[in-house]
């Protein structure tokens, strides 16, 4: 009874009520704190639209990122603009190195932005691009890797490129923001000689591979066109 009458105490909302029961401490819930909301992204690019895991890891870049394609093609041949091209691939720990240093970093992306078109391609989405450059850096260096950094002009002939570029000159090479500069100067003031330059970089390639035999990707004409259509 005398719980009884403590239950409808409570229930009428009163303080306290009296019982010959031993006394049980009444817990007072503590609201849980929610988990703090996930933070706005700043920036969100192109990318987000794609279905490859690498390039939606680029997604949120300040790079103002293209995918493989017409409509990054025709923005460079509109604007006269050299296209900066990055491959890579998921795993690839140099890139996404190269990520948290460049391309997440406000002042390279907004040069990028500014002087570029800059492309993302994801190497096991598009082996075919990847191997045309990937022929092209290694014949130009003597080596290759990823991530694979190239420059191309606005008909997708490559006339620069190399793999991983630090943020600060290291390591014996130039930062990244410095080759970007060097481009961007070279582009401006010698563009017929980077073009004539990339069109005889090319009939090169197409030699060399030709007499390849080792399964390198024979440059014939036409597939650079055939990659960019695809």
């Amino acid at each position: 009874m005398t719980r009884t009458l403590c239950v409808a105490a409570l229930g009428l909302g009163l303080v306290s009520c009296t019982s010959d029961a031993p006394r049980t401490q009444l817990k007072t819930a503590v609201p849980k704190k929610s988990a703090p909301a996930a933070a706005a992204h700043t920036h969100t690019n192109r990318l987000a639209r794609e279905k490859s895991p690498y390039l939606l890891q680029h997604q949120h870049n300040p790079v103002d990122w293209f995918a493989w394609g017409e409509e990054a093609f025709a923005k460079a041949r509109r604007e006269n603009k050299p296209i900066f091209l990055s491959i890579g691939y998921s795993t690839c720990h140099w890139c996404h190195v190269m990520e948290r240093e460049s391309f997440e970093n406000e002042e390279v992306a907004a040069f990028l932005n500014e002087h570029f078109v800059s492309i993302k391609v994801d190497r096991e989405e598009r082996p075919d691009v990847d191997k045309i450059y990937m022929t092209f850096v290694q014949s130009m260096t003597g080596s290759g890797g990823w991530p694979l950094n190239v420059f191309l002009a606005p008909d997708l002939k490559p006339f620069f490129g190399g793999t991983y570029w630090p943020p600060e000159a290291k390591y014996w090479r130039p930062s990244f923001l410095q080759v970007l500069g060097q481009i961007h100067s070279a582009w401006t003031n010698k563009r017929e000689q980077i073009t004539s330059s990339s069109v005889n970089l090319h009939e090169k390639l197409i030699e060399l591979t030709g007499r390849s035999s080792g399964g390198g990707v024979p440059l014939e004409p036409g597939l650079l066109e055939r990659a960019g259509r695809n």
